[in-house]
């Protein structure tokens, strides 16, 4: 499913930026003329997107030839080459924007990634990302993630069942959501896991006294209830923290013992890492 989906985003992204021409580069460069670009890197950070570059680029075009220099999940600085490109000069301008805009995104969530991970160094504590994405580019930007060094959360709506808020509010509680829930996976014959968002230790408790699930979102806890929650919970289930938790405290939360931190700004509102894609002379 997701090479399926990256391949429709691919030729949609395409549809959308060449539509019936591209011409410009039709109307000024010969169909025969070759040429050559390389990938510069104008700013300190991890790469990421270099294997959908690949897929861009010879999707696009099939002949054209990709050297790579560096690979997805390494550091980057200012001047490096990742890779260079060699083909019709034609398809390499029109295929351009798109890699660019792909890996400057990717490399950006990749590279905030890996500052979470490494204020995270010494603990049990995993960083998780969320469904917070842009649409169409999940699939790119959960793998940017990955890349960085984080933890997938589920995909989308369809490979776990999580219950927040506004599932148990309009389910009439806790136990009436996760029951139902059951009911359903037995009914369907499906496996998937089942995580239980709680506000408060009343809903904690009654989420332990109900049972059945394999964890439990700590939702807006501060950190000295996130501890005494972590103890109430005994390991008995998975426990993941979210909701107001920053850069600068996710390391408190961690050290209490939660098994993931979800972290919504790792794709909603990331800064893209610059580089270029040049022509070589």
């Amino acid at each position: 499913m997701k090479q399926e989906l990256i391949q429709e985003l691919i030729k949609l992204a395409f549809k959308e930026d060449i539509a019936d021409g591209d011409h410009t580069t039709l109307s000024t460069i010969p169909a025969t003329a070759m040429g050559k670009v390389q990938l510069i890197i104008k700013e300190n950070g991890v790469l990421a997107g270099v294997e959908v570059a690949k897929q861009i680029f010879h999707t696009f075009d099939p002949d054209l030839k990709i050297t790579v220099f560096i690979n997805d999940g390494f550091d980057v600085k200012y001047g490096d080459i990742a890779f260079t490109v060699e083909g019709k000069v034609q398809s390499l301008l029109q295929t351009e924007r798109l890699v660019l805009n792909v890996m400057q995104r990717m490399s950006g969530i990749a590279t905030t990634t890996r500052k979470y991970v490494e204020q995270l160094e010494g603990t049990n504590t995993r960083i998780l990302d969320t469904r917070k994405t842009t649409p169409g580019m999940r699939m790119l930007e959960k793998e940017a993630v990955k890349i960085g060094g984080g933890t997938n959360h589920r995909i989308g709506l369809f490979d776990m069942i999580l219950l927040k808020d506004n599932h148990v509010d309009f389910a009439g509680g806790i136990e009436n959501a996760i029951q139902r829930s059951k009911e359903y996976l037995k009914e369907k014959g499906k496996n998937l896991p089942i995580e239980i968002e709680v506000r408060n230790f009343e809903e904690l408790n009654e989420a332990l006294s109900v049972g059945g699930i394999d964890r439990i979102m700590l939702d807006n806890f501060n950190v000295e209830d996130t501890r005494k929650a972590v103890e109430l919970v005994n390991g008995k289930y998975e426990i993941e923290s979210s909701g107001g938790i920053t850069f600068d405290t996710i390391r408190n939360y961690a050290e209490t013992g939660v098994d993931f931190i979800s972290v919504g700004a790792l794709t909603h509102s990331v800064k893209s890492l610059d580089m270029s894609l040049k022509a070589v002379e």
